[in-house]
């Protein structure tokens, strides 16, 4: 088998080199490009047709879930990867429906993280015990039977992850180039379907989901 390309999604320097560092260890595996956002990672991907993404989720603008499901549509055959510091089960079930072909928490040792690039390379599915027992639970009824988060438009994700970052609505504007009512209409219709009522338990949620790297 040719040596499998990788794309590096994450918004960390250091761990994108610690990542290269891990991988350059294995001959069958070739870092063709990094992307530190969503956005850039959907170019990033077009462009250099990776066969694997390993991705982050919690990322400024535009997310590694939206990012996920757009690569995925415009190239069924690159397969994504998420690593993520966060193993909620919300946040396990959000990915694997945007189109995930694995769930690895930064936590894991190395040699998994290759054992899932090569699972994934082949066409196979790799969950990490904490994302296996999250979809058990989910299948046996004891998750909700409808996630929220699942109805929001792109749209109003990123306006909810540019919230969470701290952002005001006249920022936000300024960021995706929409006018101010724009921007109050989403989040209107953001809040009603979460079933929110401020800018505070916005947050919440958002953290709650994993959409916000605390750690930053």
């Amino acid at each position: 088998m040719d040596k499998t390309k990788i794309l590096v999604v994450d918004d960390h320097a250091m761990m994108r080199d610690g990542i290269r560092a891990l991988l350059g260890l294995y001959d069958d595996i070739e870092i063709v490009g990094e992307a530190s956002e969503g956005k850039e990672a959907i170019e990033k991907a077009c462009e250099l047709d990776p066969d694997v993404v390993i991705m982050d989720i919690a990322m400024p603008g535009m997310d590694g879930l939206e990012a996920t499901r757009r690569i995925t549509k415009k190239n069924p055959k690159t397969r994504v990867l998420i690593l993520t510091q966060h193993e909620n089960r919300e946040y396990i079930l959000s990915a694997v429906k945007a189109g995930t072909a694995g769930f690895i928490p930064k936590k894991a040792l190395g040699s998994e993280l290759v054992s899932a690039i090569r699972a994934v390379r082949k066409g196979e599915s790799f969950l990490y015990p904490s994302a296996t027992a999250a979809l058990i639970g989910h299948y046996r009824g004891k998750d909700e039977a409808d996630e929220p988060y699942e109805r929001l438009t792109a749209r109003e994700r990123e306006i909810l992850k540019l919230i969470a970052d701290g952002h005001t609505s006249r920022e936000i504007t300024n960021i995706l180039f929409i006018s101010l009512k724009t921007v109050l209409t989403h989040r209107t219709k953001m809040m009603e379907k979460l079933d929110l009522h401020n800018r505070t338990e916005l947050i919440k949620y958002a953290l709650r989901k994993g959409l916000v790297d605390v750690n930053t």
